[in-house]
């Protein structure tokens, strides 16, 4: 209990630590940041007596910004060396039958992977200013325990099909849109105004739609393309995955959904 505890705390930790460097390098002087959100982050204090505050603070920004990188160098990181289609692992991975050290080990690796793969995904989608959550990672990782044992005992069954893990990536999918791990930036606010979850399906489909097809495993090695294919065909049946979603039962309404590109992806 004290350890989960412990892995609540680091995982909130970091990403409050990621907000604030996004906000330190959305301020660097040099231009590669946005001046707006360093206004914003200084309109409550009152007027500074001479000129060029912005200038000298985004100087200071760009120092800080050039210090944590500097540290982050001497710190070892349990990230992928190349985030592709290869970095997916199947369900099985993800949501093992097993004690608790099994459990915690498989949670870390889920919430680091979807992380990293949810990132791939935003910057193929070409979507800027997006903040990833991974503690909502690891409640979604949570809710699937609680919710959906049967699915993940018949995914883990000798024999599992098709039909089984297409339900599960349902089930995953409606957590993750529950928990919404990624915070968009007010422009994809606007771009996708009155689009609902929208936003959220488009970058959060195509990974759990990729963690499907590797779970089927159909030649045995993921492939490097495996999340451009899952980016394209999530992208292409996108109208239906949101009328699925919007039904009273979203995971049954899901299934067939994904059972149907499972069976026909490579």
């Amino acid at each position: 209990m004290l350890r989960q505890i412990s892995e609540d705390v680091r995982v909130n930790l970091k990403d409050r630590l990621r907000e604030v460097r996004d906000i330190i390098r959305q301020s660097r002087h040099d231009g590669s940041g946005d001046a707006s959100i360093l206004r914003e982050a200084t309109s409550h204090l009152p007027p500074f007596p001479g000129k060029g505050i912005e200038g000298l603070l985004s100087h200071a920004a760009s120092a800080v910004d050039e210090a944590l990188s500097i540290a982050e160098s001497f710190v070892p990181h349990e990230r992928p060396i190349k985030v592709d289609g290869t970095t997916v692992k199947g369900l099985g991975t993800y949501f093992p039958a097993g004690d608790e050290e099994r459990q915690l080990s498989a949670e870390r690796l889920f919430r680091r992977d979807m992380y990293y793969l949810t990132k791939a995904v935003l910057a193929g989608l070409k979507i800027d200013n997006a903040r990833i959550h991974e503690a909502d990672f690891a409640a979604a990782h949570a809710t699937m325990r609680k919710r959906h044992g049967d699915l993940l005992a018949a995914l883990t069954a000798p024999g599992a099909g098709l039909q089984a893990i297409a339900a599960t990536c349902a089930a995953l999918l409606v957590a993750l849109l529950n928990q919404r791990p990624v915070r968009f930036g007010d422009a994809a606010a606007e771009t996708t105004a009155g689009g609902g979850r929208a936003p959220d399906m488009s970058c959060l489909a195509p990974v759990v739609l990729a963690c499907g097809l590797a779970t089927t495993g159909r030649d045995g090695a993921p492939e490097p393309d495996m999340l451009e294919i899952a980016i394209l065909a999530a992208d292409i049946r996108h109208d239906r995955i949101a009328q699925a979603c919007a039904k009273a039962s979203p995971v049954a309404e899901l299934t067939p959904v994904f059972a149907t590109l499972l069976a026909h992806l490579p």
